[in-house]
């Protein structure tokens, strides 16, 4: 019996400290997202968690587009973003200890990098 609540008293603590990493992510993000092109982009990053549902804005080059079909999952995170036409989707993994994302954009058949970091 004491093995039973012990055991679950793991896991619900497990499952406390996640609900508190995911929470953590609200608010804004800044990266720099080089292109293939060697371009670099700076990026803001405006997040909102609801229980397993990510929402937000993405703001570059004057420009603000919503976070589209965004899902949290543990440490992980995925969402889209539609800019002229062109759907670049997102996924990463959330570091608490960092305070950091990082985060792969998938965009015409190319994969990029970037790391966010909490904007000042």
């Amino acid at each position: 019996m004491k093995k039973k609540i012990f055991i679950t008293t793991i896991l619900l603590g497990c499952c406390a400290f996640c609900f508190a990493v995911i929470a953590d992510l609200n608010g804004k993000w800044s990266a720099v997202f080089n292109a293939p092109d060697g371009n670099q982009y700076p990026l803001t990053y405006t997040v909102k968690i609801d229980g397993n549902k990510l929402s937000g804005t993405l703001e570059t080059a004057g420009m603000s587009v919503p976070l589209d079909n965004g899902m949290i999952a543990g440490d992980s995170l995925k969402f889209s973003v539609t800019v002229q036409g062109t759907e670049y989707v997102h996924k990463g993994k959330y570091y608490a200890a960092g305070d950091s994302v990082a985060m792969d954009v998938t965009f015409e058949g190319t994969k990029g990098h970037n790391v966010w970091t909490r904007a000042k």
